[in-house]
């Protein structure tokens, strides 16, 4: 239930905005900003005061690259053939889009705030709610599908579709009672998520700038 409570917010947001429920300040140009540079300051704080942290840094291998770079590569190259399919969407807000990885509350936010400027609030808005549902299917999907793949002994595949999700709300079902279970997969599904949370806002700001 909790995973549902942005979506569910965003559409109170829009609701309150479409019949003129929201605050003049609101829309004011400093807010906006603040309250995305406070949820990147966020990302950095969760990052750092992970309790395991230390050991995921004292237990890098540098093979542990390959994953998330799989992971980035393979979710870019299939949003790249997505551009060719919609021919009438700028093929550079589709690649932002896909970089999202599942981080649905981050990505929607970026794609906002960088193509604003550019396109509208309208038009940013519009770009940004595709983020939000397609970021949150994904995740849907790696809930429904990790815990299988584990089992199965293809734990590499389901840290893969699950993203930027590996390394919280997937993690256990990666990490179950499978063939698939042990501490290997924990310092890879913890990396790859560390390592997509970084790039998610390198590539939006490069897709979108």
């Amino acid at each position: 239930m909790s995973h549902l409570l942005f979506p569910l917010t965003v559409l109170l947001g829009a609701l309150a905005g479409w019949l003129g429920l929201m605050p003049a300040f609101v829309s004011e140009y400093s807010l906006p900003h603040l309250l995305l540079y406070a949820l990147i300051i966020q990302v950095g704080l969760g990052l750092g005061m992970r309790p395991d942290i230390k050991k995921i840094i004292k237990g890098f291998n540098p093979r542990l690259l390959l994953l998330p770079v799989c992971t980035i590569v393979g979710t870019l190259s299939f949003t790249f053939l997505a551009t060719l399919l919609f021919k009438g969407d700028s093929s550079s807000d589709l690649m932002a889009i896909g970089s999202g990885f599942g981080y649905y509350t981050l990505s929607s936010v970026l794609i906002v705030q960088f193509k604003e400027a550019a396109v509208g609030p309208e038009a940013a808005a519009s770009i940004a709610a595709i983020a939000l549902l397609t970021n949150v299917v994904r995740e849907m999907f790696a809930l429904i599908s990790c815990q299988y793949l584990s089992k199965k002994g293809h734990g590499e595949t389901a840290i893969s579709v699950a993203g930027i999700n590996s390394m919280d709300v997937c993690l256990p079902m990666i990490v179950g009672t499978g063939k698939s279970s042990d501490t290997r997969l924990v310092s890879a599904a913890l990396f790859h998520g560390l390592i997509l949370e970084i790039s998610v806002p390198v590539l939006i700001s490069l897709f979108c700038g």
